[in-house]
């Protein structure tokens, strides 16, 4: 049985993080469903993720306002690590990290491969181990590789005040939004691997607006972590 993880990066729920979820999976605004989601402009069954010949395949329930992934509207879908659900007003980003990062290492070395870039004993090793912040920060200048630095994610501050954590949340809004702007204008035809941003960038975007999500409810909702 495939085990699903989304990660809320817009609407209500922005911030929140779905993990290791069994299918089938049903998303919605009615209590009973697998993720419920505060959206009035989602129905009350919306969409259902189910398991389907090694696939997974997320199925619109004839929703009243429809569902897009990639920024396009789909009633049937083939699901890939680092989709896009838009419903309603909520934002869903399908996959871990690290599976995300496999995506990205498989693709990566899918191109390398044709290329006749890498041997195949390095096609395997880079794919054994695939790091996120490998994938998001690789170039294909190996001048630039030789000395990039991959930075970890900053922890947020402890203890402030009340107006310091409003102006913490203030800046991380105003970049929330910028993001959301940017992020909404691009478009996936089809099963297209590249979008109007490369794909690879296309993601670093994804994932850096994500864990600005998951500080935002951090910073708002401090118990929520106790």
């Amino acid at each position: 049985m495939m085990e699903v993880t989304l990660r809320v990066l817009d609407g209500a729920d922005r911030g929140r993080v779905h993990e290791n979820l069994p299918t089938p999976i049903t998303i919605g605004r009615e209590e009973g469903n697998t993720i419920q989601l505060n959206d009035e402009r989602i129905s009350r069954y919306h969409i259902k993720i189910q398991e389907d010949q090694d696939k997974l395949v997320l199925t619109d329930l004839e929703s009243t306002n429809g569902t897009k992934v990639n920024g396009e509207d789909v009633q049937l879908r083939i699901m890939r690590f680092g989709d896009v659900i838009a419903v309603g007003r909520s934002v869903l980003l399908y996959g871990t990290r690290d599976q995300i990062a496999s995506r990205l290492a498989a693709l990566r070395a899918k191109d390398s491969s044709a290329a006749g870039t890498l041997r195949p004993e390095e096609l395997a090793e880079q794919m054994a181990s695939p790091s996120l912040e490998f994938e998001l920060n690789w170039d294909d200048d190996p001048d630039l590789l030789g000395t990039l630095h991959l930075p970890e994610a900053p922890e947020l501050p402890q203890r402030l005040g009340p107006g310091q954590a409003a102006q913490l949340s203030e800046l991380l809004e105003y970049l929330h939004i910028r993001l959301r702007h940017l992020t909404g204008s691009v478009r996936i035809k089809g099963d297209a691997e590249r979008v109007t941003l490369e794909t690879r960038q296309w993601q670093n975007l994804l994932d850096l607006r994500s864990r600005l999500a998951e500080y935002l409810r951090s910073i708002g909702e401090p118990d929520a972590e106790e």
